[in-house]
């Protein structure tokens, strides 16, 4: 859980200030950083639910750097008026994957990416 709500504040945020450093990323409502990091947020639980382990954090890394260019992009081309291209929905999913990476390492040591078994 707390890794949900560090993902909830955390992503949109990421999302806003990589519109604002890169040209190619572009919002032009203060709302549609606000879904697209949603968006991330939730999927990138799921995956962490589903994925991460002790062994598999490189993984579920590489795994959230795709589905986040992937969502990044395609999320992009519904909202009105925004602007994103490949290359700059593969930057700003490359910061996000660079801020996932001691997450995941952090949620694996702390033992919170551990599934109790059913």
């Amino acid at each position: 859980m707390t890794g949900f709500i560090m993902k909830i504040i955390l992503m949109p945020l990421v999302v806003a200030i990589c519109s604002g450093i890169f040209g190619n990323v572009d919002y032009v409502s203060w709302y549609q950083p606000i879904v697209v990091g949603l968006v991330l947020a939730i999927v990138g639980q799921l995956l962490e639910v589903m994925m991460l382990r002790r062994s598999t954090t490189f993984m579920t890394d590489i795994v959230d750097f795709v589905s986040a260019a992937l969502i990044v992009y395609f999320v992009s081309q519904y909202l009105d008026g925004a602007f994103v291209t490949f290359w700059g929905a593969m930057l700003t999913a490359l910061i996000i994957t660079l801020i996932e990476i001691p997450v995941h390492r952090w949620l694996v040591r702390s033992g919170r990416a551990e599934k109790s078994p059913a």
